[in-house]
């Protein structure tokens, strides 16, 4: 029997993901957020549980196993049992009509609800409590105006799955079961291709947190990607509504690559949140690493800052150096001296002549993977930037390691007569070499770099991640023990930096 203890093996622990978009989640990881859970519930004959994004049935069915157990007592006879936790309890709304049959397959032991092989008496249709439905996008200027998908790439005939997923696109979801939920919980998909060059995509999951909140269950719990903290298309309105909403009770953080899912690439990693009704105070906030706690969770409120900071050890370091008064004022950051993507006007695909000779006024050009030249009269956009001196920084940065550990790129030197394409930011102007050189080496410290992590979600390092920065005066030469003494930091503050941040010229 499927709500059986002893089964060997669990085929759900053995399927591979089709995508990281819609990722199966382990057994073992959907009862660790069970688990977050009030125990009262596997009790409670009237609790209900929704998973409105079930792919494998996987929630479904270690929520009926719980209350399998927890009913024993009030409901003594086992067919009864079931019949009433899997027609009255347990509800689920499929992403495919594949994952429907593979949810029922795993709920109910059958396809079919109903069927010869069903551990459920209850139903006399082969859906259950199971539903889907192929809705439709509703297309306006392209994009769908419920999830933000493309036109051109979800617009299909209707015998091919269009993935207008029934919670997002409808207007009345509390209308889909009738049912008053006091759980919601699951991993609903990640994102859509938005049209975009290459595989650009654009978040969903943020779409599915809203419409769940709208069912207003007394627990709401999803695991979703990390990038929500500080990045992310389209985030900044749920990214503001999370670190105000003091009903979040727990977040569960997995930074490092792979720790969550196995072989499942989502960069900036995951995290699980319980969302609690009638909570209102500070978030426990968790870090998970290598599968297990790393510390004890910190309490505290999440809008402290306009972005998640990431790990509980680095918000003292960051709140001292917000403290820090010069002559009584506070420091600037260093954001206030960035530029802008793009910075003078040209893309990361464009490519100037591959030699000055023929050119009257050559203006060398960094660009992607090369340099190349072009007339000082093809630059409108900041051309009194020109012959400054310039630190150039790669706007994007990243690793296909488990964890990032650099951060920022190596600054280049830019001198006058000298410009760039958007694949760098320029991260200040000078009147000589010297203040450059002065720039470039602040940024390679760990100091700097530990304050760019804390506000960088993936790859992209554009302005708004140099916002925690402190701006030092740029007259001298900075090292990493210069800077822990202005701020006074302590030996534990600065081997947590040196932990997370390795040298530059490292490994």
């Amino acid at each position: 029997m499927i709500l059986s203890q002893s089964h060997n093996p669990d085929v759900l622990t053995c399927l591979a993901n089709l995508s990281n978009d819609e990722v199966f989640t382990p057994p073992s990881f959907v009862n660790r957020m069970l688990d977050e859970l009030p125990p009262s519930l596997w009790s409670n004959p009237n609790a209900t549980f929704l998973d409105p994004f079930t792919k494998t049935g996987v929630f479904l069915r270690e929520i009926a196993k719980r209350l399998n157990v927890g009913l024993k007592d009030s409901i003594p006879d086992d067919q009864e049992r079931l019949d009433h936790i899997l027609s009255k309890q347990i509800f689920g709304i499929a992403l495919t009509e594949l994952t429907a049959l593979l949810a029922r397959r795993s709920l109910y032991c059958s396809k079919l609800a109903d069927g010869q092989y069903s551990i459920c008496s209850a139903f006399d249709d082969d859906t259950g409590n199971v539903v889907y439905e192929n809705r439709t996008h509703t297309w306006k200027k392209g994009k769908c105006t419920y999830c933000s998908a493309s036109q051109k790439e979800y617009e299909r005939s209707s015998e091919l799955e269009n993935y207008a997923y029934l919670l997002v696109h409808h207007d009345k979801p509390e209308e889909i079961f009738d049912v008053k939920f006091d759980v919601i919980i699951g991993n609903p998909p990640y994102q859509l291709s938005d049209g975009g060059h290459g595989a650009s995509a654009s978040p969903i999951y943020h779409k599915f947190v809203e419409q769940a909140k709208k069912l207003n269950p007394s627990y709401l719990s999803m695991v979703i990607p990390a990038r929500w903290y500080s990045g992310g298309k389209g985030l900044d309105g749920f990214r503001a509504d999370m670190l105000g909403d003091r009903r979040i009770r727990k977040i569960v953080d997995y930074p490092k690559l792979y720790d969550a899912f196995p072989g499942v690439k989502i960069r900036g990693g995951i995290c699980y949140f319980l969302w609690e009704k009638n909570y209102d105070g500070r978030c426990q906030v968790q870090t998970m690493w290598d599968g297990e706690p790393l510390g004890e969770p910190v309490e505290r409120f999440l809008n402290e800052y306009d972005v998640l900071v990431r790990r509980n050890e680095a918000v003292s370091i960051l709140n001292k150096v917000r403290a820090y008064r010069e002559r009584g004022k506070p420091e600037k950051t260093f954001e206030t001296q960035v530029s802008s993507s793009k910075p003078f006007g040209f893309r990361t695909n464009f490519h100037g002549k591959s030699a000055p000779d023929k050119l009257k006024n050559p203006i060398k050009l960094h660009g992607s993977q090369r340099i190349s030249w072009l007339e000082r009269e093809e630059i409108s956009q900041n051309s009194d930037w020109i012959d400054d001196w310039k630190v150039l920084m790669s706007a994007v940065q990243g690793t296909s390691a488990a964890v990032e550990t650099k951060f920022l790129s190596n600054p280049i030197i830019s001198g006058p007569g000298e410009i760039c394409t958007e694949t760098y930011v320029v991260a200040g102007r000078f009147d000589n070499r010297a203040e450059a050189e002065h720039c470039a080496s602040y940024l390679r410290t760990r100091f700097a770099r530990f304050f760019v992590s804390l506000r960088k979600a993936a790859q992209h390092a554009s302005r708004d991640v140099y916002a925690f920065v402190p701006l030092v005066p740029l007259d001298r030469e900075w090292t990493d023990q210069d800077l822990y003494r202005r701020y006074k930091l302590e030996k534990a503050e600065i081997d947590f930096i040196e932990a997370m941040v390795k040298p530059m010229g490292g490994s």
